[in-house]
């Protein structure tokens, strides 16, 4: 079948045919593509690790994956369930993208999102029942992030400042949060009505986050789609961003630049953190109602691990938080049909944070191949088409 004229070309000329791999390499999208491969690769290779420990412990496999699936998105109350928790983990994975597009490795995200909830509930004590719930949101929201924020941007400062490792000072902050927190929810901020479970005074109600019109899921989905979004406009399409992806490039060439590299370490820590503090401050306001230690659920290590999977790009993020929140949420079928502890979906989580972070070899050789495909596939004419004034060529012809 002949295909489109030439524009401008003699009638009977026929436009090059061009296969799939060349129409992507022209868009530029075999890269991605082939990056999104070695991921789907990793988690099929989790998966298959996981099927082995499930094997090993008596459970079947595949009706344990049928069951994952159908608790995670199988219905409309499973989805909702897997948004939800998924609404943090979009939050607690910028903690560690944003510094990670400056060549910095953040894991405080845990103790970021703490300090927030501590900071949102410590807020609320000033407001009552009677006050406007917009400006005591507002507060209780700001002062969350600005909270985490203030508490990654210490990793910067030291390393900037004092040449200490990011990822080792960003732990051990880890654990100052935590303490600080356990002391000041079971101490001096603890409400005397909380017997068995020691919490905060509780937010009032009419202050409380609400959930989105017709769902069950809270306001803070909306905020981690516009964190992520966000984040993807700021790194991708500002001078700001520019700035950073060049010092995560090459930190001597930024110098040279006149890059203001210390700012850019320091703001972009305290944005990531910023973000976490958000996820611990809507944490309270949304779900909890007030700061207790159930807040220590590991969301922050959770989202290291989106962050990673999603290869720190801001928009990935979005899709693979549903995807582990919809994990978390299936631990409870897992305990009801299959006698399994909840503890195995984090045995399915560490599985494949290893997994992903051994893929990291294979990445190089797969944008070496991208890029060895679309050299190939550079415009040609391929043999076989008809060109405008010369007669078809007939098989077996020299």
């Amino acid at each position: 079948m002949k295909g489109p004229l030439v524009a401008g070309a003699p009638e009977g000329a026929l436009r090059p045919s061009k296969s799939p791999a060349a129409l992507l390499a022209s868009f530029g999208l075999l890269a991605p593509l082939c990056l999104l491969s070695v991921q789907l690769a990793a988690f099929v290779v989790a998966l298959g690790l996981f099927g082995l420990f499930l094997a090993a412990v008596g459970a079947a496999p595949l009706a344990v994956f049928a069951d994952m699936a159908r608790g995670a998105f199988g219905s409309a109350f499973s989805l909702q369930n897997s948004l939800t928790r998924a609404a943090p983990l979009m939050l607690t994975a910028l903690c560690t993208a944003l510094p990670a597009r400056l060549g910095l490795v953040i894991i405080g995200n845990e103790g970021a999102l703490l300090v927030g909830a501590l900071a949102a509930a410590t807020t609320s004590l000033a407001f009552d029942a009677a006050s406007s719930p917009v400006l005591a949101l507002m507060a209780m929201l700001c002062a969350g992030a600005l909270a985490g924020g203030a508490f990654i941007a210490l990793s910067g400062v030291l390393r900037q400042r004092r040449g200490i490792n990011e990822t080792i000072s960003s732990l051990l902050l880890f654990y100052i949060g935590l303490s600080l927190f356990l002391y000041l929810v079971e101490g001096p901020l603890r409400d005397p009505s909380s017997l068995n479970k020691p919490s905060t005074y509780p937010v009032p109600e009419p202050l409380l986050l609400g959930a989105l019109p017709g769902t069950d899921v809270h306001y803070g989905l909306l905020f981690g789609v516009l964190a992520c979004c966000a984040a993807y406009v700021l790194m991708e399409h500002t001078t700001f961003g520019f700035g950073a992806r060049v010092v995560g490039g090459n930190l001597r060439t930024a110098r040279l630049m006149g890059l203001p590299v210390s700012f850019l370490f320091i703001v972009t820590c305290a944005l990531g953190g910023a973000a976490a503090g958000l996820a611990g401050a809507i944490e309270v306001v949304a779900v909890h109602g007030a700061a207790n230690a159930t807040l220590y659920a590991r969301l922050g290590f959770s989202g290291i691990l989106v962050a990673f999977v999603a290869r720190q790009q801001p928009l990935a993020i979005i899709p693979v938080a549903v995807l582990l929140g919809g994990i978390q949420a299936s631990g409870g079928v897992l305990q009801r049909r299959h006698d399994l502890p909840d503890a195995a979906v984090e045995v399915f989580k560490g599985t494949l944070f290893v997994v992903i972070l051994a893929s990291e070899t294979y990445v190089g050789r797969a944008l070496s191949f991208a890029q060895r495909v679309a050299a190939r596939l550079t415009p040609s004419e391929p043999a076989g088409v008809q060109v405008a004034g010369e007669p078809k060529a007939l098989e077996g012809t020299p």
